[in-house]
């Protein structure tokens, strides 16, 4: 295998979660507690992968700390009975590299409890690491220490993992390390994004096909 670990984002990079769930529970908050103000979709994907989620609900919608907690709270009620359907594809990677021996970590800004609900729900393999929103700020990406929690626990030097990502937090995460970094492209189409990610990522996939070939 090219890597012993493989280290996934959880949202639209293995599930189609954004546009079916994250994106219309925001709308659905804004409605109730910022009423004529909305995010269509893909400012909502802009503002994630640049400045990220939290700058965006303070700068865009001016939110305090007691806000963003009920926020929080509007979203975890909100998840907790939509489950996301994982990208075909997907799940073949994830036991291919298993079954060969490799570990599967995800390092995500969804909770822990949703994605090994998710795992579970789309028959993918329970992962070996698993880093989401429920940590402090200041462990969750894009500042480094999960990667580097990661490589501690399994005793990895950087170039033997592999961080697959749609995001910049992701992408900033792996460079501090200096760890690999494939950008998925599968989740949407929007311009902005892509350029980023082609200009500054050594690896840009638009197919989960196109991210299996290279894993072969």
């Amino acid at each position: 295998m090219k890597y012993r670990c493989l280290v996934f984002d959880h949202d639209d990079t293995t599930v189609n979660s954004t546009a079916t769930i994250h994106h219309p529970c925001f709308e659905q908050f804004l409605r109730d507690y910022y009423p004529g103000r909305s995010c269509d979709l893909k400012e909502y994907f802009l503002k994630n992968f640049s400045p990220g989620f939290l700058p965006m609900c303070r700068e865009e919608y001016g939110m305090d700390d007691e806000m963003i907690e009920l926020e929080g709270r509007y979203w975890r009620d909100y998840v907790r009975s939509r489950i996301p359907q994982a990208y075909p594809g997907i799940g073949e990677i994830m036991w291919k590299h298993r079954n060969e021996g490799g570990l599967l970590a995800v390092i995500s800004h969804s909770m822990r409890e949703n994605i090994l609900r998710d795992y579970a729900a789309n028959g993918l393999p329970e992962p070996d690491l698993v880093f989401g929103w429920e940590m402090p700020p200041e462990k969750r990406k894009p500042a480094a220490w999960p990667l580097e929690e990661t490589m501690r626990r399994f005793s990895l030097e950087p170039d033997e993992l592999l961080v697959i990502d749609d995001l910049k937090p992701g992408y900033d995460m792996a460079a501090e390390c200096g760890v690999p970094f494939a950008a998925a492209g599968w989740a949407n189409d929007i311009p902005e994004i892509e350029a980023f990610m082609r200009q500054n990522c050594s690896m840009y996939f638009k197919r989960v096909q196109d991210l299996a070939a290279y894993l072969q």
